[in-house]
Parts: C-alpha cells; structure tokens; sequence
C-alpha cells in the first residue's frame, strides 16, 4: 500500500439513540465525542438515526403492501381490463 494515501480506518462506535442501541466496529468515520465501550476503552461515537435496531425492515414492523386492493381500485378506477387490447373507445 502506498503510504497518506488511504484515510485512517479505527475503532469507533456507532450509537443509535432511538433504540438505545450502540455497536463498536472499524471505520473510517471520525467524531469529537468519545465513549467508554465495555472493556474499559474510549472510543470516538458517531450518532446515527437508524440502525439494524429501529430500521422497520429489520424489526417487522415493516408496512405490507396491499397489492390486491391497488389493483381493485386501479380496476374501478380505469374500467378493468377489458376494452384495453381492443382499443374501444378511441376513435
């Protein structure tokens, strides 16, 4: 590798406050506040608004799709599908 070329990846903590949730891993992000993690170490803490924690996705709490009733509405809505192919209507 050639040397001041690639930024400095460290230890920091990333800290999702909405889920009180905190985890140390490798990165290259950087920050003026510090934390003592668990094995009596400080490391910098960057504060992230969504993690695997609180993201719906990963909690199932995730909103489902109701792809029937859109295409019931889209149906009452355009007259279904018939008449489409045919071109009714269009002249």
């Amino acid at each position: 590798m050639q040397q001041d070329k690639h930024p400095d990846y460290h230890p920091v903590v990333f800290r999702d406050r909405s889920a009180g949730y905190a985890f140390l891993t490798r990165s290259t992000a950087t920050s003026d506040q510090t934390i003592e993690w668990d094995d009596g170490e400080t490391y910098p803490v960057v504060d992230v608004e969504i993690s695997s924690e609180s993201h719906p996705f990963y909690t199932g709490k995730a909103r489902t799709v109701d792809s029937e009733g859109r295409v019931a509405r889209f149906e009452r809505r355009y007259g279904g599908s018939e008449g489409a192919a045919g071109g009714e209507g269009t002249g």
